[in-house]
């Protein structure tokens, strides 16, 4: 391989190489991991730059108007790249492009190597949130003057090589040998390119650096638990302002608010009557130092403090941000550990094997080799520091871990599992932090996992009861399983490389051949019974079975429900057989054989639920039950939802914690201080709100408009129109961010094809959820634009964290009501009916209203926050449940009723007013 690398880059009129040209060309050489030469030119296309392409690179079409053609520097740029390696950022566009150019002017193609920067990036910088080039500079400090220049993008892809080499010489030789057997399915050269520093490095060894360990041909990152110190003096609570500002030591500024706060936790966990207690406090007042600071004067390792929130996300930044922060004024630090669920961690083992036995498929082979890198930096194994949108690819399906319960003290990672060291950590910490989700599956665990403890704190709690029913619902895919089924049982196959492991045991082999019949059994006789059903159904349809339905069956089809009920008795059964028979055996496997076992142990655990959620749906049909049924092509899907699922004192864990704190931004509304503790099941539970400290009169704006069509009778297409049309007429002039809510994701996808291009061929770029990225890369490129429109749905009305200037207009496009055709819905409504409540007056307005208010809490999050909120569905003033829905807004934020204009005005008026 070339030691000079040609960094190049290319701007052009469009994708397409046989009609589009090239109008910028940038070149940096690279020798010895230094910039030795620099080369750009415009270049005249001899065809129009649409406007969407001079907004994206600046380079205007007058600017190009005197620049030579491609014509005029093919040849300069042909020499310029012999007998170099050429580098790209995304080589397949580059050199394709290029190659077609010099090709159509006359010159030979392009022989020289090629390495691609993306995939180097991929591997050897595997945590990164984006491998865009422009949010790789920013992250590694890379300067990018000009993004979207040629000049500028081949300059920072050039900085951007020599960092990630430098990567590669300080990793392990172990790591770089396996990287380097792996990446034969990287892009033209680059997998050259890895072996050429690979032999370099071991032509110079140099020893193992003194944090890393080798197991069983992998590098490690040492892991250490920290032993918990317990200071014996001065842990006294700081009750008064005097004391607090004592403790605050001038780094932490005295918020009187917050310090109400502090004071109702810390008397709550020491001195409260009530097993629970609510407190609503405000977005922005710093409710998270509210409750962590008593908090640490009560943890111990022994009693430690559990934490929920509602996502991962913030577990990070608990941990990341809130407790660091906390810990510069405490003489007994916070030890704080983030607890999810086991399969976030990898397991060494299964990753191990994946190396033994390849899947020869190019994205499987990217992320085994960016997970060799990662395993030198991480000492949690948490799958989640990868920065990935999913983890549903097969790779990580295959190394995700089961639990310490199928590991055996005999294999090489055993004293390395990541899964045990969260174990240990948490034993030494008083505070642990787990999720919304993980709490609420421990009412489905055989085993408990989170600890009992005095004291349990549930933060952004308004989000519990629709988490916890979402975690009871039980669902079957009847094709899905069937293809599963299919799948094991065909040759070389999980139930087929099992019997080959027991082969010498008879016993094992005639129980586990039961079991493959058994499963037939079951497939045949699920067809059978649903057939009955099938009928009635249309191509795609759901609907709800009701216990009428079910007694009403053939005498035929109840014998079959009976006999299916058996059978996964008896499946069951005859796994407990296997397993007390082959247990013994098992822990004297080797690696791969190790695998397969525990493949087939969480297929076994599966059918354990499996036959749960089968007896159920057939046998339970309490009130709060919903049975649903649902085909699609032919494809029967089950599922059973328990409208109950949010009552606190049915679960498993609730008995398990003394006292409960729940604290959130939006626990009441208007009229009913009890309505969250209602839906939790504990309607006796004290309210606490902490005033709010914003200003709203001074701070906010809230408009409606002064006429609009009755959305309620507008087919979706007529509705998409008349938003796009407000929308456009709204957002041509503001130049603030601006956020448009959205009820509905079909709505919001059929707004932005109709806007998207008229707004950047003006220089405005929309960004949509759904489109572009994921939720996390959505907000980044919001926050770096000063004049960026954002559509988002669903998760976008809360938890998004837009301080100061990043937003400052808010447009709802519709009153937040769950959708009444959804069966779902119908079905909660049909509940709450039978118990004596209106589900429309107590259930849906209360719902919206809250909906609405976590909105507006997403424009105002501090006191010296700015923003005004359009609201565009005129029902808020026409109807009377619109205006009960206007009354959970502050009050000193009066709804003004005004036409676009004088709202556009408005908005202008009021936020460039200093």
């Amino acid at each position: 391989m070339k030691n000079t690398y040609a960094i190049v880059d290319i701007e052009t009129t469009g994708t397409d190489p046989k009609t589009d040209r090239i109008i910028q060309f940038g070149c940096v050489l690279v020798e010895n991991n230094q910039i030795v030469s620099r080369f750009a030119t415009d270049i005249n296309p001899m065809q129009p730059i649409s406007k969407q392409i001079q907004n994206l690179t600046h380079i205007s079409n007058s600017r190009v108007k005197k620049a030579p053609f491609f014509e005029d520097v093919a040849q300069t740029i042909y020499n310029l790249l012999e007998d170099t390696t050429f580098v790209a950022h995304n080589i397949h566009f580059d050199y394709h492009f290029l190659n077609h150019e010099l090709q159509r002017c006359g010159m030979p193609p392009l022989t020289i190597a090629g390495i691609d920067t993306v995939e180097l990036a991929q591997i050897f910088l595997p945590t990164e949130i984006s491998f865009r080039l422009g949010d790789l500079a920013e992250s590694l400090g890379l300067a990018h003057d000009a993004p979207h220049q040629a000049d500028s993008d081949a300059e920072v892809t050039a900085s951007l090589l020599i960092y990630i080499e430098s990567i590669m010489r300080n990793l392990p030789l172990v790591t770089m040998e396996k990287i380097t057997q792996l990446s034969a399915v990287t892009s033209m050269q680059t997998s050259q390119y890895i072996a050429s520093v690979f032999h370099e490095m071991q032509e110079h060894p140099v020893q193992i650096a003194e944090e890393l360990t080798v197991v069983e041909g992998l590098a490690l990152r040492k892991k250490e638990v920290p032993l918990f110190e317990e200071q014996q003096f001065g842990r006294k609570f700081p009750l008064t302002k005097k004391d607090k500002l004592a403790l605050y030591q001038e780094k932490l500024t005295y918020r009187k608010e917050q310090g109400k706060l502090m004071n109702h936790v810390y008397r709550h966990f020491t001195e409260g009557t009530h097993k629970d207690l609510l407190i609503e406090a405000s977005t922005g007042m710093g409710k998270t130092i509210g409750y962590l600071l008593p908090a640490q004067f009560l943890a111990t390792p022994e009693e430690p403090v559990i934490i929920s929130t509602v996502s991962l996300l913030l577990q990070q930044q608990l941990m990341n941000q809130d407790i660091p922060l906390l810990n510069t004024i405490l003489d007994q630090p916070i030890q704080a550990t983030v607890v999810k669920s086991k399969s976030h961690y990898i397991d060494l083992q299964r990753f191990k094997a994946t190396l033994d036995a390849p899947v020869q498929q190019k994205q499987y082979a990217l992320y085994q080799m960016g997970i060799l890198v990662w395993l030198t930096q991480t000492v949690t194994g948490d799958l989640d520091e990868l920065n990935l949108i999913r983890l549903n690819h097969l790779l990580f399906q295959e190394i995700k871990h089961f639990g310490v319960e199928y590991l055996s003290p005999s294999q090489p990672f055993y004293q390395d599992d990541f899964l045990r060291h969260l174990y240990a950590r948490m034993k030494q910490s008083n505070v642990l932090i787990v999720n919304h989700a993980l709490l609420a599956q421990e009412t489905q665990r055989k085993h408990q996992f989170i600890p009992s403890s005095r004291y349990l704190i549930i933060d952004e709690a308004h989000h519990l009861p629709e988490i916890m029913e979402k975690v009871s619902h039980l669902f079957l895919d009847m094709h899905a399983f069937e293809k599963k089924i299919t799948h094991y049982q065909e040759e070389a196959q999980l139930f087929d490389l099992i019997e080959m492991l027991i082969d010498q045991e008879p016993e094992a082999i005639h129980l586990f051949e039961l079991y493959r019949a058994e499963l037939t059994a079951i497939l045949e006789m699920q067809e059978d019974i649903f057939s009955e059903w099938l009928p009635n159904l249309s191509v795609k349809q759901e609907e709800i079975v009701t216990e009428e339905e079910r007694l009403n069956v053939s005498s035929t089809c109840e014998k079959n429900i009976q006999r299916l009920l058996l059978y996964y008795d008896e499946l069951l059964d005859l796994q407990t057989q296997f397993l007390s028979y082959i247990k013994p055996m098992s822990d004297q496997w080797m690696n791969r054989q190790r695998v397969l076992w525990i493949d087939l142990l969480r297929f076994f655990d599966e059918m354990v639920q499996q036959s749960y959620l089968i007896h159920q749906w057939f046998s339970c049909w309490d009130a709060n039950y919903v049975h649903f049924l649902s085909v699609y092509n032919q494809r029967v899907k089950l599922q059973l939802v328990d409208f109950d699922a949010a009552i606190l004192p049915n679960t498993k864990w609730y008995e398990r914690y003394e006292k409960i704190l729940y604290i959130g931004g939006t626990l009441r509304v208007s009229g009913d201080r009890q309505y969250f503790a209602k839906k939790m099941g504990i309607p006796e539970t004290p309210l606490k709100i902490i005033p709010t400290t914003y200003d709203y009169a001074q701070q906010a704006k809230l408009f409606t408009l002064t006429e609009g069509a009755p959305i309620n009778e507008l087919t979706p297409q007529e509705y998409a129109d008349t938003l796009a049309h407000q929308l456009t007429a709204l957002l041509r002039d503001i130049q603030q961010p601006v956020l448009v809510l959205f009820t509905s994701h079909d709505i919001l996808q059929r707004v932005y094809n109709r806007m998207h291009m008229r707004f950047l061929e003006q220089g405005k770029e929309i960004l949509a959820q759904g489109i572009g990225g994921s939720r996390e890369k959505l907000l980044k490129r919001f926050m770096q634009s000063k004049d960026s429109i954002l559509f988002g749905a669903d998760s976008f009305w809360e938890g998004v964290d837009l301080p100061g200037d990043s937003l400052q207009v808010l447009i709802v496009t519709r009153l937040p009501f769950e959708n009444p055709e959804r069966l779902m819905t119908q079905a909660r409504h049909a509940y709450l009916t039978e118990q004596g409540i209106n589900p429309f007056m107590q259930e849906s307005i209360p719902k919206a209203a809250l909906k609405l208010r976590q909105g507006l809490g997403r424009l105002i999050r501090s006191e010296e926050d700015k923003g005004v909120m359009i609201i565009l569905d005129r029902r808020i003033v026409t109807t009377k449940y619109g205006k009960k829905i206007a009354r959970a807004l502050p009050k000193e934020l009066p709804l003004i009723e005004a036409s676009i204009v004088k709202i556009k005005e408005a908005v202008t008026d009021f936020l460039e007013k200093t």
